[in-house]
């Protein structure tokens, strides 16, 4: 029983119009679900990914209307990262972000690969990382109808990054409960700082990895735009998911129980730093209920929504994608 990789990535917006036309026309990624936030179904919840939203390509976001600025901080998913297929794509980004006045770094190495930096305009820190030197979990395949060239596109999610205080109790939760390896460590970007300590399941690689960074120089993190609510890890299957919901709560960590969201099976549960992880399977999937053609062009709603349709609409601004 072991964990695949990264499965999703969930964040928060304040805004779904101008999110959505960053992440599809800017970053060229592909909108693969557009439905609402099944706890509470005032929001719209959307999914983006590689061609068919497959499992370990997935960047979400819950949409909160005037929701207040993220403030970084401990206890928080600090950075996400994106996967491209090598260095050269790097440098197309870089020109891409200077094109469109995306705010962004420069091109340098983090844990042994090339990277960009780069915020989206809420403030959402997120990292493009090739995978020239990459072995490990298989990519996605960018979407080939992408405002982006397919070989510069976006092809899944890379490392995570957890920002705690006290790394003991979050690397105890990562190795002895939830079966990571420590990997190996690099420079914290912060002078003082302790280095920065990489942690791989499954097959490695940057579809794989959490980067744990200590700081001691931060106040607690309060969750806004452009910060992170959840890191979703891959299960294989239900059965699977099942015996790690055992192992998690004989570990005492709060947990939600298992939950249907439809297209995947979730489990969820927070470590000792109050970091909120997820477990989720890799099917059914995003063609579900709408044929792979025609992903994302419509609100979808799980069967046990559906009844609701006219109420969930009306709560709804209508959101379109802009061509």
């Amino acid at each position: 029983m072991e964990l695949k990789g990264i499965h999703h990535v969930s964040a928060m917006t304040a805004n779904a119009e101008k999110n959505l036309d960053f992440y599809t026309n800017i970053m060229g990624m592909r909108l693969v679900k557009k439905t609402v936030n099944q706890d509470d179904t005032s929001m719209y919840h959307l999914f983006y990914g590689d061609e068919k939203g497959n499992p370990g390509t997935e960047l979400t976001f819950f949409e909160i209307p005037m929701l207040a600025k993220n403030h970084k901080g401990v206890r928080s998913i600090s950075s996400i990262s994106l996967r491209v297929k090598d260095d050269k794509a790097l440098t197309y980004w870089k020109a891409r972000f200077e094109e469109f006045g995306v705010d962004h770094e420069d091109i340098k190495k983090r844990a042994n690969r090339k990277t960009l930096a780069f915020t989206d305009p809420e403030g959402q820190q997120l990292i493009l990382v090739s995978d020239e030197e990459n072995m490990g979990v298989t990519a996605g395949v960018p979407w080939d109808k992408s405002t982006v060239p397919v070989a510069s596109g976006v092809t899944g999610l890379g490392p995570v990054s957890l920002t705690v205080k006290n790394p003991e109790p979050t690397e105890h939760a990562l190795t002895n409960v939830m079966g990571f390896r420590r990997k190996g460590r690099y420079p914290s970007p912060v002078a003082g700082q302790p280095d920065i300590v990489v942690f791989e399941t499954g097959e490695g690689g940057s579809g794989a990895e959490i980067h744990l960074e200590e700081r001691n120089d931060l106040p607690e993190t309060r969750l806004g735009r452009g910060g992170v609510h959840h890191v979703a890890l891959r299960v294989e299957n239900e059965d699977e998911l099942h015996q790690w919901i055992k192992k998690i709560r004989s570990a005492r960590f709060p947990n939600s129980g298992f939950v249907d969201r439809f297209y995947f099976r979730s489990f969820y549960f927070r470590e000792p730093n109050g970091i909120l992880f997820e477990l989720a399977t890799d099917g059914p999937g995003f063609d579900t209920d709408e044929h792979i053609d025609h992903l994302g062009e419509s609100l979808a709603l799980p069967p046990f929504l559906e009844a609701k349709r006219n109420e969930i609409e009306a709560k709804l601004k209508p959101l379109q994608l802009k061509k």
